[in-house]
């Protein structure tokens, strides 16, 4: 369910006003048009969002909810104006429908997939709608702001900076949207909607799955979606709203002002061989040793391979001598038990095979290596019930799955 920006609009003066009359004389429109969007929501939404009472429409519980929600919508709408302005030549852009949360959801979506895809053909067959559509949903856009919103090349339509900044706000926009209609439900005593996290590698084994499937046994009507990729990939979803929240390696503070990270665990790399190495056995393990090691590890530059080489280099040590570069942990898997190599991971990654026998973690500490496991947010974020509920349950999970695949 995607509610309507006019609609929300409309419901927003009515709460300011106090009653459809004044609602429609602040938006110059007839009393009649303001009180069929209103009904329009509470027919989609399936509640009251009003008392009417002889004195005016007073906000119920679920309309105090819902304009949270409606609130925060039009703060990016506002700021998507504010961005492109500051893009602008002169500083200024038109007061285009967009703004004024009068455009179609379904010329949103058809901008926002354009900026994605590229395509105009794609986006059409994405939603299910005419090319000529879309078409039109760009040109009225950029017709109504007076800037280029995309930049016609020969590998597509490509945003401009103005046009990937509005994408952003709307993106978010219509995210808020999306959680006001979770809101509601939970209200109803319902929790439903989709939650989607960002899995960094180190909560891909045992803490985000096992926390998933107890969540969703107790809320059936709950979808969970997982999305991977490399911190600054997961963080820039998170920042436009595809994403609720980043579960893994927290970044320093001062990585970024608009997210924060709630800390769960302290986590650090392991030397991990397959059962059968000539070291498994070992109760020491020298320097000079790990000098002659060959490993697999992960890509150069990322965040286990940077630590990694810093450990190294700690101790006096040479760089690794990388035999297979892999960020697949099916592959490693695959590498080390079929050979002699090394590698440098979170124990917590491979925790069924150290478990298991299959692998053994090495006497080597790496203090160097120390990091924090946690949530990332961003600063603003209202979460939605869902996922509340998923990130309560991980940090409820957290110290007795993290400890078990340390040991």
């Amino acid at each position: 369910m995607q509610l309507e920006l006019r609609h929300l609009r409309v419901f927003l003066a009515v709460a300011d006003q106090g009653s459809a009359n004044l609602a429609g004389e602040a938006l110059f429109r007839a009393q009649s048009a303001v009180s069929r969007s209103i009904h329009k929501l509470e027919s989609e939404l399936g509640v009251k969002l009003f008392e009417r009472r002889a004195r005016g429409m007073l906000l119920t519980e679920y309309g105090r909810a819902l304009q949270l929600r409606a609130r925060r919508v039009q703060k990016e709408i506002q700021c998507a104006r504010s961005d492109l302005a500051a893009l602008a030549p002169g500083g200024t852009v038109r007061n285009a429908p967009v703004f004024a949360m009068l455009m179609h959801e379904r010329r949103v979506r058809a901008f926002i997939a354009l900026t994605e895809q590229h395509h105009m053909p794609s986006v059409a067959e994405s939603l299910s709608i005419t090319q000529p559509a879309v078409s039109m949903a760009v040109r009225q856009m950029e017709e109504g702001i007076g800037i280029p919103l995309f930049e016609r090349t020969a590998r597509g339509m490509l945003p401009t900076p103005a046009g990937a900044a509005l994408a952003l706000r709307l993106k978010r926009a219509l995210a808020e949207i999306r959680n006001a209609v979770a809101d509601i439900a939970a209200l109803r005593g319902i929790t439903e909607g989709t939650v989607t996290v960002g899995a960094l590698p180190l909560s891909r084994t045992r803490l985000l799955p096992e926390s998933i499937a107890s969540v969703i046994a107790r809320y059936p009507g709950l979808r969970i979606a997982t999305m991977e990729g490399s911190f600054e990939a997961l963080a820039a979803a998170l920042r436009a709203g595809d994403v609720d929240f980043i579960l893994g390696a927290l970044r320093p503070p001062d990585y970024a002002s608009d997210l924060r990270g709630d800390s769960l665990a302290d986590d650090s790399l392991g030397i991990i061989c397959r059962e059968g190495h000539p070291w498994a056995r070992r109760k020491r393990i020298e320097d000079a040793d790990l000098a002659l090691a060959r490993w697999v590890l992960s890509r150069s530059k990322t965040p286990n391979r940077t630590l990694f080489e810093r450990a190294l280099l700690a101790r006096g040590l040479p760089c690794p001598d990388v035999v297979v570069e892999t960020s697949d942990l099916a592959v490693l898997r695959g590498v080390l038990m079929n050979s002699d190599l090394l590698t440098a991971i979170s124990s917590r990654q491979l925790s069924y095979e150290l478990s298991a026998g299959l692998m053994k973690l090495l006497p080597i500490k790496l203090a160097e290596t120390h990091r924090v496991i946690g949530i990332t947010r961003r600063t603003d974020s209202v979460e939605s019930p869902g996922a509340k509920i998923l990130m309560d349950e991980i940090a409820r999970r957290c110290p007795s799955v993290l400890t078990d695949a340390a040991d």
